[in-house]
């Protein structure tokens, strides 16, 4: 649905998916989606942006709670479609799992020269107090490109931008709701936009490709103390299953009791993926450091480095979906950057 065409030079496209960000309160106080096409009633300010700006809503507008890879793929297939005529791209996302979508279009689009920049809020726009409103005017002033060209995909989030694949959600109260734990801020917003332009990825010299494909036949495995063995050969042994997210403490490390390395090698040799990603928020898995990941190296399990969970989850399902058969080229690229998602 055009929200507006003119004879500006600049070109933003937003992708609407839904979330906090796109309620209005009614007469009775109730929220509801609004139709973006009423997005300059909601954010006037928009008026004085040099700049075009349209939109596109995707067709079920969803609680980022319900995000999907399919919907993913919806999201990338309609940039892909729609690249050569914006100089960039913001998509408005539910906070929950808005970590996840960056990293996982991060993964899917290789030799991204423009912006896609996601954004929402913690308040909805029909709110008084909301936050979107100020969310939404940055990422699009980033996004269209006028002031620096960040050849990436970003989350920007009250005065922070951010690599997508390396953010998380950390509070789901204040408005500062997002962390870049491994690496800096791409860009920091207030009176000026202060790029860091040493930190971004550089431009790509061959056109985009856009590869689609997801196989979501993955765990996550949490670890903590009294984590008991059925548990563990439970989740690793539940069907069809591919790859595994192990969280793990520290630098990377785990239980070295006989039982815990028996059921990962069980897994492995059955042509399970397993990745060792850490706990914590900063910080990476460092395998061999202490003995209690030395078993795990020793059998096969990949480190994934400083990734982040969203990352380490939505790269595995990237790999496997379009490396079907290949769990050696797998397990090498999980351990190497792709997008910047991890420090090498």
């Amino acid at each position: 649905m055009p929200l507006m065409r003119g004879m500006k030079q600049n070109k933003v496209l937003i992708v609407y998916t839904g979330g906090t960000i796109g309620m209005v309160q009614d007469e009775n106080g109730s929220l509801h989606p609004f139709a973006l096409d009423r997005i300059y009633d909601a954010v006037p300010q928009l008026r004085a942006c040099s700049y075009d700006i349209d939109s596109v809503t995707l067709d079920r507008i969803i609680d980022s709670s319900n995000m999907t890879p399919d919907l993913w793929a919806d999201i990338a297939r309609i940039i892909e479609r729609e690249y050569d005529h914006y100089d960039g791209f913001v998509v408005l996302h539910g906070t929950d799992t808005m970590a996840y979508t960056a990293s996982a279009l991060s993964f899917m689009f290789k030799n991204l020269g423009k912006p896609v920049v996601l954004t929402g809020s913690q308040l909805p726009l029909g709110m008084l107090r909301s936050d979107g409103r100020e969310n939404i005017i940055c990422a699009l002033e980033i996004a269209s490109g006028r002031l620096a060209t960040i050849p990436e995909v970003c989350i920007f989030f009250e005065s922070h931008l951010y690599r997508g694949n390396r953010s998380t959600k950390m509070n789901a109260e204040n408005f500062d709701a997002f962390e870049s734990y491994n690496y800096p801020s791409l860009a920091k917003v207030g009176i000026n936009i202060s790029f860091k332009e040493h930190l971004f990825m550089p431009m790509p010299t061959e056109p985009l490709q856009v590869r689609t494909n997801f196989d979501t036949r993955v765990a996550v495995l949490k670890l903590f103390p009294g984590i008991g063995e059925g548990v563990v050969r439970s989740l690793l042994g539940a069907p069809d299953l591919q790859g595994v997210v192990v969280e793990t403490y520290g630098s990377g490390n785990a239980p070295t009791d006989d039982w815990f390395i028996s059921a990962l090698e069980d897994a492995i040799s059955r042509g399970v993926i397993v990745l060792n990603v850490t706990q914590c928020k900063a910080g990476a898995v460092k395998m061999r450091q202490y003995a209690a990941s030395c078993d795990m190296d020793r059998i096969g399990v990949v480190g994934a480095g400083d990734i982040t969970i969203e990352a380490a989850v939505t790269k595995m399902m990237y790999l496997l979906g379009n490396y079907p058969g290949d769990k050696e080229h797998v397990k090498l690229r999980l351990s190497q950057s792709l997008r910047g998602e991890i420090t090498e």
